[in-house]
C-alpha cells in the first residue's frame, strides 16, 4: 500500500505544470463477462471532459466497479456507481481529492437506497476503484478489492490496498502474500459501496506526481486474481493500450477466470511522441524505486 510518507516524497518531485503543455492520454476501457458468468456485473468508465475549463480543474476520470449481490443486483450496483460518481465528481466545486471521495460516498448511499426500495436488489453492492488524472498529478479513491497499478520504467506497483478478509489476515501475520493468493476466501471483501449506508472510502493522502510514459491500470479481481503481477506487467507495459487490454482479458480467460474481467489502461505522454529505447528492467519492486 502507498504510505503517506513516500507519497509526500513523490509530491516534492512533481514536474511543473509548464512541462505539460499538450499531454496526451491514450485510454482503453474493456470489460468481459468471461467464460463462466452469464451476466457481466462489472462496469468500466472513462470520461475526458470536452470543456477546457472543466478539464483543467478536474481532469480525466477513470473507473472500474465490480458489482455483487442478488438477481441483477451486482449489475445495477456497478452501473449506479459509475453513473453517480461521474455525475457528482464533475458537478463538484471542490478539489479533485475531496470531489472524488464525496462522489464515491454518494454512490454508496444511492446504491443502499435503491436496494432498500427494491427487494429484488437486497444485498447488492459493488467494489470500486477510481483514478483522476490532471497532469502533473493523479488522485485515487477506492473501496473493496478492485485495484490500481502503476507501470513505470518496466516495473509494476500496486497503488491500492485490498479491503478483504485475506488482506487483513496477511496484515496480522496469519497468512503470507503467496498463501493469500490461493486462499478460498480471497474474494470476501470487508468494504463495498452500498452494503451499508455509510462506507469508509480510501484515498491517497497526497496527490501523486505522474511522469511522461507512466501507465496506470485499473482492474477488477477477475483479472488480478488469476493473472500474476509479473504477467500483467509483461502484457500492459508496452504497445498500443487497446491491444494490451484485449490481451489482459484474454489471458485471464485462458487462466480460467471464474468472474467477470475488467481493465482500464491509460498511457500518459506528450502529444508529440518520440520513440525512446526501453529502459532496463529492475529487480526491485519497492515503491521507493519509483521515485528514482
Amino acid at each position: 500500500m502507498l504510505g503517506t510518507d513516500w507519497l509526500a516524497r513523490f509530491s516534492r518531485k512533481a514536474e511543473p505544470e509548464s512541462a505539460w503543455p499538450l499531454p496526451t492520454m491514450r485510454i482503453s476501457a474493456r470489460s468481459d463477462a468471461g467464460s463462466v458468468r452469464p451476466v457481466n456485473e462489472d462496469s468500466v468508465l472513462s470520461v475526458r471532459p470536452q470543456d477546457p475549463g472543466q478539464m483543467a480543474k478536474l481532469g480525466v476520470l477513470l473507473l472500474v466497479a465490480d458489482g455483487m449481490g442478488g438477481a441483477q443486483g451486482g449489475e445495477v450496483a456497478s452501473q449506479i456507481a459509475s453513473q453517480t460518481i461521474s455525475r457528482d465528481y464533475y458537478a463538484s466545486t471542490s478539489d479533485p481529492a475531496k470531489a472524488l471521495k464525496k462522489a464515491l460516498e454518494t454512490a454508496g448511499k444511492e446504491i443502499h437506497r435503491r436496494a432498500r426500495k427494491d427487494r429484488n436488489l437486497t444485498g447488492m453492492g459493488t467494489t470500486c476503484v477510481a483514478l483522476v488524472l490532471r497532469p502533473p498529478y493523479a488522485w485515487a479513491a477506492w473501496v473493496g478489492d478492485s485495484r490500481l497499478y502503476l507501470i513505470r520504467r518496466q516495473q509494476i506497483f500496486q497503488m491500492t490496498e485490498d479491503h478483504s478478509i485475506v488482506r487483513e489476515m496477511v496484515r496480522r501475520g496469519m497468512l503470507t502474500t503467496e498463501e493469500a493468493g490461493q486462499h478460498e476466501g480471497r474474494n470476501l471483501v470487508t468494504r463495498a459501496l452500498g452494503c451499508h449506508r455509510k462506507v469508509e472510502v480510501a484515498i491517497w493522502d497526497q496527490p501523486f506526481p505522474i511522469r511522461h510514459g507512466d501507465r496506470f491500470l485499473l482492474s477488477s479481481d477477475g483479472l488480478h486474481d488469476v493473472v500474476p503481477d509479473a504477467r500483467i506487467l509483461e502484457l500492459a507495459a508496452d504497445g498500443e493500450v487497446e491491444m494490451a487490454t484485449a490481451k489482459l482479458i484474454e489471458e485471464a480467460i485462458q487462466r480460467g477466470a471464474q468472474d467477470n474481467i475488467s481493465a482500464v489502461l491509460v498511457e500518459i505522454a506528450h502529444q508529440d511522441l518520440t520513440p525512446r529505447p526501453a529502459p532496463p528492467t529492475r529487480d526491485s519492486r519497492s515503491p521507493k524505486e519509483v521515485m528514482r
